[in-house]
């Protein structure tokens, strides 16, 4: 019997199943990274995630449930009409690779992501944060959930960024990155961000730079259309990157501190350029 309208879950025994195929080895991060963009796929781990996933518009293709959860989602499984695998915690853990704590998991359909010049400028977003080749994928869903927090109205990420789809980058960023607009921007960085400023955007790029000016003076020149571009753990952003942006940007540090986490730099810095003044 399929999930559905007057349906219910699939009992499954077996972690070798080809129905389960979607949730086969889930911590093999090299292989979920090159697959699940491949076959147009990503996972929403637990109730709160799936839910979120299917009110952003994301087509559910099956869900794979420990028999506690089977009841709480029983509406999802009617109003989806997509097949539920119930299976036990061990055969899970067997399956995935790992202890499915949250007890459920949805494999979703991914939408063609939008044209990143269309994004841009229909209506055009006031604040956008660029993400440039942040490989961590915790710090890709932190980012998201700052940005999602904070106001920032649509992100952008590089050829080489971490994929925000994927399960551990939903989990940290708590669904953000299933409800802000977001694209790949490419080629980058010079046609990046040439398509940035064409668009009405100031780049500010945060770095540590002798040129760089403060976060606060960034803030107080109030830009109407302002692009916030984040680098990489250690190496930064690129010099190419730095060299083409319009400004470059600092956090004041003290205590001997010279720089944050991406992610906590992220927050701030969408935290400190939030509009407080009419639209443009």
């Amino acid at each position: 019997m399929t999930g559905g309208p007057g349906g219910g879950p699939i009992e499954v025994g077996d972690p070798a199943d080809p129905r389960l195929a979607d949730y086969t080895a889930l911590t093999d991060v090299a292989l979920r990274t090159v697959r699940e963009p491949a076959e147009g796929l990503f996972m929403a781990e637990g109730e709160k995630v799936i839910r979120r996933a299917l009110a952003a518009g994301y087509p559910m293709r099956s869900m794979l449930l420990t028999p506690k959860w089977a009841g709480q989602l029983r509406d999802v499984i009617d109003a989806t009409g997509a097949p539920a695998y119930l299976v036990s915690v061990e055969v899970a853990e067997r399956l995935t690779g790992y202890h499915v704590h949250r007890g459920a998991l949805a494999a979703m359909a991914r939408k063609p992501l939008p044209d990143p010049a269309r994004l841009l400028t229909g209506p055009p977003p006031r604040r956008v944060a660029v993400l440039e080749d942040i490989v961590d994928h915790a710090n890709v869903g932190a980012a998201f959930r700052s940005a999602a927090a904070l106001g920032i109205d649509a992100v952008l990420t590089t050829p080489r960024c971490a994929d925000p789809l994927y399960r551990r980058s939903v989990k940290v960023s708590m669904a953000a990155v299933l409800q802000v607009p977001w694209t790949r921007l490419e080629p980058w960085p010079e046609e990046g961000l040439r398509l940035l400023r064409d668009a009405g955007y100031a780049t500010a790029a945060l770095a540590l730079t002798d040129d760089a000016i403060t976060l606060d003076e960034l803030a107080a020149r109030r830009h109407p259309r302002l692009a916030l571009v984040f680098g990489t753990e250690g190496a930064g952003l690129s010099r190419a990157t730095l060299a083409a942006a319009d400004v470059r940007v600092r956090i004041p540090m003290s205590a001997g501190v010279d720089s944050l986490n991406v992610a906590a730099a992220c927050a701030v810095a969408c935290y400190a350029t939030r509009p407080r003044w009419p639209q443009a």
